[in-house]
């Protein structure tokens, strides 16, 4: 998925905005699924408008600039939304972590899944408790969509499996021993 995407999505959902506001947004919402800080949606945000994408809608204080999604824009978001096929690359620390263990000596090995273990549940822990504070789950039946629900769910039995990856591995290490 490339920022772009995530950035005409923001706008699509959450309707006009500032690089700031879209910043903020990304924070709390798609940075659970996509990584990009200031310094990464300010450009992309100049490089949308050049290729006809976003549109500035008002100039304010200080070059506040508010950005609304074009008939562009939201085309390329469909066409991308029904068209892409998520690529199968896949970056992970974890993976690598993993691949890379027979590198340690066994006991380091468990120290280190050991600390992927506390991660995951603190990391699943936070994720149970968005998903019963999010405003979508607590009006269920009021529609199918509501963003960022399927992507929680994803995320939260990504953790799952990955937290019982790290459960097995520490077995099995300490079978070997």
């Amino acid at each position: 998925m490339s920022l772009r995407i995530a950035l005409l999505g923001l706008l699509t959902a959450s309707g006009p905005a500032s690089g700031y506001d879209l910043a903020k947004t990304f924070e709390t919402s798609v940075a659970h699924v996509w990584q990009a800080g200031h310094s990464q949606i300010y450009p992309e945000l100049a490089k949308m408008a050049a290729d006809g994408l976003v549109a500035v809608e008002a100039e304010g204080p200080r070059g506040r600039k508010i950005y609304t999604i074009t008939a562009e824009g939201s085309q390329e978001l469909r066409r991308w939304m029904l068209d892409h096929s998520p690529s199968a690359t896949y970056r992970s620390e974890e993976s690598l972590q993993a691949f890379l263990m027979p590198l340690l000596d066994p006991r380091e090995a468990i120290e280190l899944l050991q600390r992927m273990k506390v991660h995951y549940e603190t990391k699943l822990a936070q994720m149970e408790e968005l998903r019963r504070n999010h405003p979508a789950m607590r009006r269920k039946g009021e529609g199918w969509g509501h963003f960022g629900v399927y992507a929680l769910d994803l995320g939260i039995r990504r953790v799952r499996a990955t937290l019982e990856w790290a459960v097995d591995s520490i077995a099995d290490i300490e079978r070997r021993l």
